[in-house]
């Protein structure tokens, strides 16, 4: 056998690639924190304080969905969170953002292949070539273009999964408020249901009053038009609890059935609202970090864009062993080895690589004014739930106040009715309007429930025990 090659060194070549190495550039950070603020608002616009009243001071709550009590619903929340299917798929694109980290970090280092080849005889009497070649080749990444492209992956992943964070805690936010609606429907039910019996007690009363002589057909027929008023009304509020059900049963990945029971009271919500202070807002909801780290990424293609129109050197390195007796180059010792230095250098492409700059400058642009809109948001949702809550507190206390009037009126008006004192009309128009004050009652403190959900949510807390 003859055997071919030698092993190749060059010290000068080796120099220039340390050289390369040590001169590479260092990367350029993103604009964060006030820097991006005053870029995306002109100046921070964060108060010292939130300008609707009702927030305390103290740290926003982490395990929000705890202060509610209620261990069905932190079980509806689980199941939403392990079935729902938008959920999934925002779960699926971090995995997806994630291998995208790992494809561009791949750049970063060498790429080492191995490429093996045998042939066989044919038949005149000649030895197969037998062949085996080791390649490895390297970007020595100069001007941060491999670097910049894998962290702008690293920022996307990052904004992925503050995507996920933010869509789980909107998840938790939405079954709560569902819970919350069903709840109502099925407590507005039971109060309809309640005025039903007492209507039902005065069709009884007007018809025994007919009978002995001293009530009419005329309160008869309204005490009967009453009647059916509410029961009707029962009707509607069934149609609408079972909606509820079904919506509640969708979002936690069930078959719309409706056949989930509701609970028979309201969660109830603690007295004080912690909400920090605006600042700690744009540090600590999961959409405005995701848009955050967009921007960061958009600024990462920008630079890789611009470092794109800089020449390109590639170390490659190579070894090979053949074993042949037909081919005969030169009698040296296998393998053979060598070492070499690429150089690419853009010279023309038609303007592609500056509008490839111009692209994602303009990408950065966009990356920035989103931030601001999404960071304007928050603060308009901290505000208005905030001020939300606060009327809502207010107008329970005022209606709690009718409630109490209300019934007390409508007991007087029932002994005036008995005793001959009024007809059935006076009672029938006070015993609406109390249904209608508990009605209402009602319907403001599942909104006051509802909006410090929404509060929660806008403040960036976490449903979790760990805030997650």
């Amino acid at each position: 056998m003859n055997r071919i090659g030698k092993v190749s060194r060059s010290p000068a070549l080796l120099a220039a690639v340390l050289a390369a190495l040590v001169g590479g550039c260092a990367l350029q950070a993103p604009p964060a924190g006030e820097d991006l603020q005053r870029e995306a608002y002109g100046e921070p616009i964060a108060p010292d304080a939130w300008v609707a009243p009702g927030a305390a001071a103290g740290p926003v709550a982490a395990g929000w969905l705890d202060t509610f009590g209620d261990e069905r619903l932190n079980a509806l929340v689980a199941e939403a969170i392990a079935r729902n299917p938008d959920l999934r798929a925002a779960a699926a694109q971090v995995e997806q953002a994630a291998a995208y980290v790992r494809i561009a970090g791949g750049s970063v280092y060498p790429a080492v292949n191995l490429i093996g080849r045998t042939s066989g005889g044919d038949g005149s009497g000649s030895e197969p070539l037998n062949a085996a070649i080791l390649s490895v080749s390297w970007e020595l990444d100069v001007w941060g273009r491999v670097r910049y492209g894998a962290r702008a992956a690293e920022d996307q992943f990052a904004a992925a999964s503050a995507d996920l964070s933010y869509a789980q805690q909107s998840i938790a936010a939405l079954v709560v408020r569902g819970w919350v609606l069903a709840c109502e429907a099925a407590l507005q039910r039971q109060l309809a249901t309640e005025s039903l019996a007492a209507a039902e007690q005065l069709l009884s009363l007007a018809i025994d009053r007919q009978r002995v002589g001293i009530g009419s057909e005329l309160e008869v027929r309204l005490a009967r038009g009453n009647v059916d008023s509410f029961r009707d009304v029962v009707r509607q509020l069934d149609l609408g609890k079972e909606q509820a059900l079904r919506a509640l049963e969708l979002l936690v990945g069930r078959y719309p059935s409706a056949e989930l029971q509701a609970a028979t009271a309201l969660p109830q919500v603690a007295a004080e609202v912690p909400a920090g202070v605006p600042s700690e807002l744009l540090e600590r909801r999961p959409d405005v970090i995701a848009a955050e780290r967009r921007v960061a990424a958009a600024f990462s293609l920008a630079r890789q864009a611009e470092a794109a129109r800089l020449p390109q050197f590639t170390l490659t390195g190579s070894g090979a062993y053949l074993d042949s007796d037909i081919l005969v180059l030169q009698d040296v010792d296998n393998p053979i080895w060598g070492l070499g230095l690429g150089l690419v250098m853009p010279l023309y492409a038609g303007g592609a690589l500056q509008a490839q700059v111009e692209l994602r400058t303009a990408e950065q642009k966009e990356a920035v004014a989103r931030y601001a809109s999404v960071g304007l948001k928050a603060f308009g949702e901290v505000e208005g739930a905030l001020a939300a809550e606060r009327a809502a507190l207010e107008r329970q206390s005022i209606l709690a106040s009718q409630v109490a009037e209300g019934e007390r009126a409508l007991e007087l008006e029932n002994v005036r009715y008995r005793v001959g004192k009024t007809d059935l009309r006076s009672v029938t128009q006070q015993q609406l309007a109390v249904y209608g004050a508990r009605s209402s009652l009602l319907r403001v403190q599942a909104e006051r429930v509802a909006q410090r959900v929404n509060l929660y949510l806008a403040l960036g807390g976490g449903f979790g025990e760990a805030g997650a």
